[in-house]
């Protein structure tokens, strides 16, 4: 069975929740929504349906990603899908969500100040600076 890969760019819905197994290892999850904007007849952009998605993404990049993308950030996401199936109250159940492999805000309506992160075990330096608030340079109207 191979893994299927997809790509997406889309808007945080909530803050990431983030988690730590029994080993230690970080996990976010978040929640994005999509919405493809098509021209109308008129020339007019419109926005189509939206698409809602729960991501989840790993290790030092999860703690990243959660002090760095806070709700409503446009963010790109590269992963696969997973399919998880349980059971509750006699009924069983199933969803399809994203496992994150990259994460990063989206830049054509922001800007993001980097700051690396120390290599090995995935320390972070003593001050971070906070990201500044995100303002569109382009004339054109922002999404969502």
């Amino acid at each position: 069975m191979s893994d299927t890969t997809v790509s997406l760019v889309g808007n945080t819905t909530r803050d990431a929740e983030i988690r730590y197994t029994q080993s230690g290892q970080a996990v976010a999850d978040f929640g994005m929504a999509v919405s493809n904007r098509t021209k109308n007849q008129a020339g007019e952009w419109e926005d189509g349906p939206g698409q809602f998605y729960d991501v989840s993404v790993w290790g030092t990049t999860a703690e990243n990603f959660a002090e760095s993308c806070p709700r409503g950030t446009r963010v790109m996401v590269i992963g696969r899908l997973q399919f998880d199936t349980w059971e509750k109250d006699g009924e069983k159940r199933s969803k399809v969500k994203i496992v994150a492999d990259h994460v990063g805000p989206e830049l054509r309506w922001s800007t993001a100040a980097v700051t690396k992160v120390a290599k090995g075990d995935g320390a972070k330096p003593a001050s971070r600076p906070k990201p500044a608030p995100a303002a569109s340079t382009y004339d054109d109207e922002a999404p969502f």
